[in-house]
C-alpha cells in the first residue's frame, strides 16, 4: 500500500474541527486513518508525507447541479449547430479544470445524447482526469420546452415514462427534467408551467423502478409545488418559491439547489453579448430570488450546492464561488460548507463522500483557512486529492 500523509494539520468538516494527521491510500482511493496514523504508516510499502501545520484538510467540494459540456459562453444556444465531438473535448477539460479547483464530485443534470454518462466511465477507469460524475443522460422536456436542443422531448404519461425508461437503460444515475421554462430558452417563460403535475408523478414513478431519484428545474412556485408534491428529490432554482412552496417542499423532502451562479453570471454580464430575451428574464427572477432563499430558512428546507455551470460566464473551475453566494444571502458558514459536502452527497446517494473520515472516499483539499468559519477559503485551495490521487 502506498500512503499519502498529512500531517500537522486540523481536519475541519461538518463534524467540527479536529487536530489530527491524515493517511489516504493512493491506489484504493480511500481514506485510511484520521488522528493517529502510525499503525498506517507502518503497514505501507512508500509515503509520502506533505506538511500541512497551520492548515486544514477538508473534503473536496461536490457541485450538484453542472452541465459539462457547456463552456460558460454568452449565447447559450448559439453551440446547437456544434456537433457532439466539439462537447466531448469541452467536456474533458471542463473535467479537468473542476477537479483541479478542489471539485471532487459533480453532478450533470442535462447534456446531449448521454454525453455526461460516458464521461463518467471515461473518469471512473482514467481515460480522462476529472471528478466523480454522477450523470442524468438527456433532460425530459415538453416538446419544444426549455432546453429542448439537447434534452429528451416528450409528452403525456406514456411519453415521458419512454423517455425516462430510456434514460436508466443508458445508465442514469438521475432523472432530470423541465418542470418550467428557463431563462436562456428563447420564447420559453421561465415560471411557466411546462410538464404537468401528472408528468411529473410519472417520471418519480418509472425513475423508483430502478432506485433512482430526480431532479426538476423549476422557477415558478406552481412548478416547485407539483415537484415536490409529486416526490422529486430536488428542485433546482427554486426562483420563486414562497413560504407556502418552502413549507411544501420541507413536507416532502424535497432538497433545494438553489444556482445562484447562474443568474449572477447573467445579471453582471448583462452587456457581454447575452441574448436580451435571457437578461430580461434572468433580471426579474433575481428580485426574486433573495426571498427565496428567507422561505427556504423558515421552513427548513434542505440545501445542496449547485452552480449550473456551463451557462453564462458561470465556468465550472469557478464552482467554489458559489459557496461566496450563499454566504451573500444570509447563509450561516456551517450551513454553507454542509450544503457543499455532505448535504450534496446526501443528495446525490452517496455515503461515503463528504467527510473526512477513515472508510471514506479520499477527496481533499488542504485550505489555508477553516471552511467552518469562511468557506469562500475552498476558492483558493492548497492542495486537491481525487480518488486518492493528488491532481492540484
Amino acid at each position: 500500500m502506498t500512503l499519502l500523509v498529512f500531517r500537522g494539520g486540523d481536519v475541519a468538516d461538518a463534524d467540527g474541527t479536529v487536530a489530527a494527521d491524515v493517511a489516504v491510500d493512493t491506489a484504493g482511493g480511500e481514506i485510511t486513518a484520521v488522528g493517529d496514523v502510525s499503525e498506517a504508516v507502518a503497514d505501507a510499502a512508500e509515503v509520502t508525507e506533505v506538511d500541512v501545520e497551520g492548515q486544514y484538510v477538508s473534503p473536496g467540494l461536490i457541485d450538484a447541479h453542472v452541465h459539462v459540456q457547456m463552456d460558460g459562453r454568452a449565447d447559450t444556444e448559439s453551440a446547437t449547430t456544434e456537433p457532439l465531438e466539439s462537447f466531448a473535448f469541452t467536456t474533458a477539460a471542463n473535467l479537468r479544470a473542476a477537479v483541479k479547483a478542489g471539485v471532487t464530485t459533480v453532478r450533470d443534470l442535462g447534456s446531449a445524447e448521454g454525453l455526461a454518462i460516458h464521461a463518467r466511465d471515461a473518469v471512473a477507469d482514467g481515460r480522462i482526469v476529472g471528478p466523480r460524475v454522477l450523470a442524468c443522460g438527456e433532460a425530459v422536456v415538453m416538446t419544444g420546452g426549455h432546453g429542448h436542443w439537447f434534452g429528451r422531448e416528450a409528452d403525456g404519461r406514456d411519453g415521458v415514462r419512454t423517455a425516462v425508461r430510456e434514460q436508466l437503460k443508458a445508465g442514469a444515475d438521475v432523472v432530470k427534467c423541465m418542470a418550467t421554462g428557463g431563462v436562456l430558452t428563447a420564447g420559453a417563460q421561465t415560471g411557466s408551467i411546462e410538464l404537468t403535475a401528472e408528468e411529473l408523478e410519472e417520471i418519480v414513478d418509472t425513475a423508483a423502478a430502478k432506485n433512482v431519484p430526480t431532479a426538476a428545474h423549476a422557477h415558478g412556485r406552481q412548478g416547485i409545488v407539483n415537484a415536490a408534491e409529486a416526490g422529486i428529490t430536488s428542485v433546482e432554482h427554486g426562483t420563486y418559491m414562497d413560504r407556502e412552496a418552502a413549507s411544501i417542499m420541507a413536507d416532502n423532502d424535497t432538497y433545494w439547489v438553489p444556482t445562484a451562479s447562474a443568474l449572477r453570471g447573467i445579471v453582471d454580464n448583462a452587456d457581454a453579448g447575452i441574448p436580451d430575451q435571457a437578461v430580461a428574464k434572468a433580471e426579474d427572477a433575481a428580485e426574486a430570488f433573495a426571498s427565496s432563499f428567507e422561505h427556504a430558512a423558515a421552513e427548513g428546507v434542505p440545501i445542496a450546492m449547485g452552480t449550473d455551470a456551463g451557462t453564462p460566464f458561470n465556468y465550472i473551475e469557478e464552482s467554489p464561488h458559489e459557496l461566496r453566494y450563499m454566504l451573500e444571502y444570509g447563509m450561516e458558514p456551517e450551513a454553507v460548507l454542509e450544503a457543499a459536502t455532505v448535504n450534496a452527497a446526501d443528495l446525490c446517494g452517496l455515503d461515503d463522500v463528504g467527510l473526512v473520515e477513515a472508510g471514506y472516499a479520499a477527496d481533499l483539499v488542504v485550505l489555508d483557512e477553516n471552511p467552518r468559519d469562511d468557506p469562500t477559503t475552498y476558492e483558493d485551495p492548497q492542495v486537491v486529492v481525487a480518488d486518492g490521487e493528488r491532481v492540484a
